[in-house]
């Protein structure tokens, strides 16, 4: 998992409460336990609009012009805000694969569904709780301001605007500690590797009938 200490990236404005897992990357895509791939289908059904299934040739489906992530002022976004509850419905990881696959490093909303909060951060993706009105606050600034970009500093546990204007957000301690150093659940079972290698190595001496 890569490390996250601080980035300073573009924001893309996605205007919508509950958005839903299903929403983040439809059901039909979920055929594959590896987690990259996803990002092409981000949004699938708001990005394009034909109906979306495994396999057909993405140039020949016909863009959504609306939809924020196909419009140019908002290609390379890191940076995603959107409005109350994101991540909400079902408990598929596959969600936040396909916001790091696609590029987002970091979510901004006012709050998120436990389960997807939770999978995001055990995946490399900051998911960041702002007040509805930070939020709001941002999203008029975004507006007003082409190419409008945030830093956010984990280590420092701030999001900072261009004209230096700083809110703090709140994270698990343990988690935050695993975001800045790249470490994911089995990378902090591979931290403990001797400690395993001690018990087993114990455990078939004084159990061997387990290992017959």
């Amino acid at each position: 998992m890569e490390k996250f200490i601080r980035i300073t990236g573009l924001v893309a404005p996605l205007d919508r409460a509950n958005v839903d897992t299903d929403a983040i990357i439809p059901k039909q895509y979920l055929k594959s336990i590896n987690k990259s791939g996803f990002g092409v289908n981000l949004f699938d059904a708001w990005r394009y609009l034909d109906n979306g299934e495994p396999g057909v040739n993405l140039n020949s489906r016909p863009i959504n012009p609306e939809f924020i992530l196909n419009k140019q002022e908002y290609f390379g976004s890191t940076i995603l805000i959107a409005r109350d509850n994101f991540g909400c419905g079902s408990s598929r990881e596959h969600a936040p694969w396909a916001l790091v696959d696609y590029g987002f490093r970091v979510v901004i909303a006012p709050s998120f569904a436990d389960i997807f909060y939770n999978n995001s951060l055990k995946n490399g993706l900051l998911p960041v709780a702002l007040s509805s009105q930070i939020v709001d606050s941002i999203f008029k600034e975004i507006a007003a301001t082409p190419g409008y970009s945030l830093t956010v500093d984990l280590d420092g546990k701030f999001v900072e605007t261009g004209s230096r204007e700083r809110y703090s957000f709140e994270i698990d301690a343990f988690r935050r500690d695993c975001l800045l150093k790249g470490l994911d659940d089995i990378g902090i079972t591979l931290g403990y590797s001797d400690e395993i290698k001690e018990f087993e190595m114990k455990q078939k001496l004084e159990q061997p009938w387990l290992y017959q």
